[in-house]
């Protein structure tokens, strides 16, 4: 779809028919999603499960994303960017139905959970690239930086709300009817997929291969000294950074015994620190600071937060440090 246009507004890509819809499928299906996230660790811990199971969630969860990065956005390049979204779309409510059945008929188990993470995530690994490249066919040039700062916001509407919902209904109406949800909420992405038309021009030229495109990243990658240097630091900070969210519903269940409202609340701050941070934190911190000491002075906070998160044992007061360390 392509309009024109002279204004420029954060807002300008709603105007947009197709996307408008998609977004406001986004929301409601990602807020479904981090209610399912909630109800995930609630039901790993009401089954259970130990301190190294529930940890792993965090493990099983990002692994998708580190094997499979390069192959998806190989084939997102190959492939019909709407079939592929479509077919995640099926992929993901077809687990989440398939969970909130298990969960009623308690047949579910630690373990069937982590896979359904892990089959979640990898799900979410091969659409990520085929989303972007979607979102910039769907608008014009001009609504495109809108779209993305909208997509953003979307990620950050999601991860406050759901985490809410999913705490508040998790008592009342039960894990089972969380994952079934979550399972409608895919299933609307794909109707709001589904009434995408492409009109982009098809190119004549030759495509490569899955391995000629995966080659030529890794060429890329191998040759290309700062894009190294960038991978290398971002592997190594994002290494000591994931314990923080890894282990924060760890002691929060295991060792306040969070009930799953507090639970709710956990992910919510946690959220709300992170988009906090990065609407005012970091840019006032970039106008002041380098970036080594912006890295120093974060890592510094990761510590004091690591060194609550054992100290401390209050909700509360915990839920304050969760906030620190979103």
């Amino acid at each position: 779809m392509k309009y024109s246009s002279g204004k420029t507004s954060t807002w300008l890509a709603l105007r947009n028919p197709v996307y408008s819809k998609l977004w406001f499928a986004m929301v409601i299906s990602g807020s479904w999603i981090a209610a399912q996230n909630t109800a995930i660790y609630w039901a790993l811990n009401a089954l259970g499960a130990t301190t190294v199971l529930i940890s792993l969630m965090a493990t099983v969860s990002a692994l998708p994303g580190a094997l499979f990065t390069l192959p998806a956005g190989a084939i997102a390049d190959m492939v019909d960017r709407k079939k592929i979204l479509l077919y995640v779309q099926l992929w993901h409510a077809a687990i989440a139905i398939g969970l909130a059945i298990l969960w009623a008929a308690h047949l579910l188990n630690p373990y069937l959970i982590l896979t359904g993470a892990f089959l979640f995530s990898l799900g979410f690994a091969f659409s990520a690239p085929a989303t972007s490249a979607a979102i910039a066919e769907m608008v014009s040039a001009e609504e495109l930086a809108s779209a993305y700062t909208l997509s953003g916001l979307q990620l950050d509407v999601s991860g406050i709300i759901g985490p809410l919902l999913g705490g508040l209904l998790i008592p009342f109406m039960g894990v089972s009817f969380i994952f079934g949800a979550s399972g409608v909420g895919f299933l609307l992405m794909f109707l709001a997929i589904l009434q995408w038309k492409r009109v982009g021009a098809q190119s004549n030229l030759p495509l490569e291969t899955f391995f000629e495109s995966l080659t030529t990243a890794i060429r890329y990658v191998r040759y290309t000294a700062g894009i190294k240097i960038l991978l290398a630091r971002h592997a190594l900070f994002s290494f000591f950074i994931s314990i923080i969210p890894a282990l924060m519903p760890v002691v929060g269940l295991k060792a306040l015994h969070l009930e799953a409202s507090n639970l709710g609340y956990l992910f919510t701050v946690m959220a709300v620190g992170s988009v906090l941070s990065g609407t005012f934190a970091i840019p006032w911190a970039r106008a002041r600071y380098s970036p080594e000491q912006i890295t120093t002075g974060a890592n510094l906070v990761l510590m004091l937060v690591c060194i609550l998160m054992v100290l401390v044992h209050q909700p509360y007061v915990f839920l304050a440090v969760a906030a620190l360390g979103g």
